[in-house]
């Protein structure tokens, strides 16, 4: 019989096809029986086994602390595959599980395990050290313990009865302040000119780019915010500790002395300076938590329960009458966002549909964004203000920022309650456009062609900008911030003048907001859920649903890709906008990753489609 390779070749795909096929049904099988004993278990398998007496509440926190999840499955799976996964600690479930243990009789201590915590701003670093003081109040022992605390971890770690630290480590609190990068220079040395158009004396966001330091009205802004800062978190862990006012900042100033008494024991000036309780290993701590509790024979250790495990035994109510949460946490954009990004259209259609929900009767907007496109912050707005016109109390909850567009999209309430320490305020607005003809002159390319306007292509950025288009931008920035203070004025119950003499662009604390009229009063988030169940006069337990947006796998999966930070830095340099001399490998990694942000983010103004942006952002570094 000849050879007949053409046959031979189908024969053998059609063999490998019907392979792959039997191995993909073989999978899916297995797959669906594992579900279906799952679920089979789940019915009949006597539920969740309680808890036995004395046992401890085991919080060992290792990621971001963040209002919500943020990130795409792309993203997750690349970090992942690259061992740089990015762990991250929803407030909302800490929250949660402090709030059952306080209540649950067979749970009699928390321990707070937080050398991995990372994040959070002052306002959320609140609301956990509240949350443990809820624990305490209800008779149960909270016991801190760490290799070593930033002063973030340790404003958490002071509201537990027992703080203690490892012999070699060390509580290191340094106080607030930044540095930012400043690029004009750098930007003049390859003819890259930033045009700027605003309203506000104290919006500095774009001042890194148009200066080589920070304007007077800036450094008086910063100043201000910063020390009341400051002034609460001291007053705070003061008060927690017991320590007499001002042992803080006399123990900073004392700090060189002292370290030398210690002959260089930073555990022994913690202990001497009053913020720890004492000096332990982490297995003292387990001897100590065995003595106290029930020595579990199986895991060789006292009787615990961890934290993913009691969350899962604390699970949302699914049905009756709500108070509906929607989290704005993250940048302000015109369009779609998921988690960790506040998209215009996206929030706007999550309001809708908590609105159009029959069992919710009342709405809670958890606020945690410095602000972003004007339009989105709009769209957003608005759709607040028809839940309120439907008859459904809207309260604003601030977390750790709610300022510039995150403050125009609180302008719908019926009440906003902010927290201390939340940065808040920022009404300002302003458009950004670099352009780089002076570039283009250095390299001998040359831009020309016909348009039947000149508006047609008024914005060039191989061009010089058009005085006529920087009056139009300017004429439409001055109307969008009478937009700003004349709707705030409204939701205040004041005149756009007072508004604007508190504006400007200027940031403020909860604090400092509430004394300018700018937030109803200050609280927690459990103040605005309440305050949210009274007005749709719910009693009891009610239930809050989260309104969040759900992608499917799929559309994640094809989601945009973009460029990283440092890719998009590398494409700076190649293209001129940045002179390769800046030796930016000389630089540390973490220098060189602000560098990137700071450039990106101009590299997507001078990118986007339309032909400029209002933005109402704050350049908030959160301490």
């Amino acid at each position: 019989m000849p050879f007949k390779p053409v046959s031979s070749l189908r024969r053998g795909l059609g063999s490998l096809w019907r392979g792959i096929d039997a191995t993909r049904r073989f999978v899916l099988n297995l797959l669906f029986l594992l579900i279906v004993i799952v679920l089979l278990v789940a019915i009949f398998g006597g539920g969740v086994k309680p808890l036995a007496p004395k046992t401890a509440l085991v919080l060992d926190l290792k990621g971001e602390l963040v209002e919500e999840k943020a990130g795409s499955v792309r993203d997750s799976l690349v970090a992942g595959l690259s061992g740089n996964a990015r762990h991250l600690i929803q407030l909302r479930d800490i929250l949660t599980v402090l709030d059952a243990a306080a209540k649950d009789p067979n749970v009699n201590s928390v321990v707070l395990l937080l050398d991995e915590m990372d994040g959070g701003g002052l306002a959320s670093l609140r609301e956990f050290g509240a949350a443990v003081d809820r624990v305490k109040a209800a008779g149960k022992t909270v016991v801190a313990w760490g290799g070593t605390y930033d002063q973030k971890r340790y404003m958490v770690a002071s509201h537990a009865n027992e703080v203690y630290l490892h012999p070699m480590g060390m509580v290191m609190i340094e106080g607030f302040g930044r540095h930012r990068n400043y690029y004009r220079d750098a930007l003049d040395k390859v003819g890259v000119t930033v045009n700027l158009m605003k309203v506000g004396t104290y919006k500095s966001f774009a001042e890194p780019y148009i200066g080589n330091g920070p304007s007077p009205a800036a450094q008086e802004a910063d100043s201000f915010l910063y020390n009341a800062l400051w002034t609460n978190y001291t007053a705070e862990v003061e008060k927690a500790r017991k320590l007499p006012a001002g042992a803080i900042a006399k123990g900073i100033e004392e700090l060189p002395q002292r370290m030398a008494a210690a002959n260089g024991n930073t555990g022994k000036v913690a202990l001497d300076w009053k913020l720890i309780d004492g000096l332990k290993t982490r297995d003292e701590v387990r001897a100590l938590m065995v003595k106290r509790g029930v020595y579990d024979d199986t895991n060789k250790t006292f009787r615990q329960v961890s934290f993913k495990d009691y969350l899962s035994r604390n699970p949302p109510k699914l049905l009756g009458d709500a108070v509906a949460v929607v989290v704005a946490a993250g940048d302000i954009t015109e369009g779609t966002g998921g988690p960790g990004m506040v998209g215009g259209i996206s929030t706007a259609n999550m309001i809708r549909a908590a609105r159009e929900d029959k069992q919710v009767k009342a709405l809670v907007l958890r606020i945690n964004s410095p602000g972003g496109s004007a339009y989105g912050s709009e769209l957003i707005r608005r759709e607040l203000e028809l839940t309120r016109n439907a008859g459904k109390p809207v309260v604003v909850s601030m977390g750790d920022v709610a300022a510039s567009g995150g403050y125009w999209i609180s302008m719908a309430a019926d009440e906003v309650i902010a927290d201390p320490n939340t940065v808040t305020g920022s009404i300002g607005v302003f458009a950004i456009l670099p352009t780089a003809d002076k570039v283009v002159d250095k390299l001998g390319i040359h831009t020309a062609g016909v348009t039947t306007t000149w508006l047609a292509d008024a914005y060039n950025p191989l061009r010089p900008l058009d005085p006529r288009f920087v009056q139009l931008i300017q004429a439409s920035i001055n109307h969008i911030y009478d937009e700003f203070t004349t709707k705030a004025a409204i939701a205040r119950r004041t005149t756009p003048e007072k508004i604007d003499a508190v504006g400007q662009g200027r940031v403020w604390t909860g604090g400092q907001a509430k004394e300018r009229g700018l937030v109803d009063r200050l609280g927690s988030y459990g103040d605005a859920l309440q305050s949210a169940a009274k007005r749709a006069h719910l009693e009891g337990d009610f239930r809050v649903a989260y309104t969040e947006r759900e992608d499917s796998v799929f559309a994640r999966l094809l989601e945009r890709m973009g460029l990283s930070e440092t890719q998009a830095l590398n494409v700076q340099v190649k293209l001129g906008m940045l002179p390769a001399d800046l030796a930016l490998d000389a630089l540390p990694a973490g220098a060189v990753a602000g560098v990137a942000k700071d450039l990106g983010w101009l590299s997507q103004v001078a990118s986007r489609r339309q032909p400029f942006a209002a933005v109402t952002h704050c350049l908030c570094d959160i301490p």
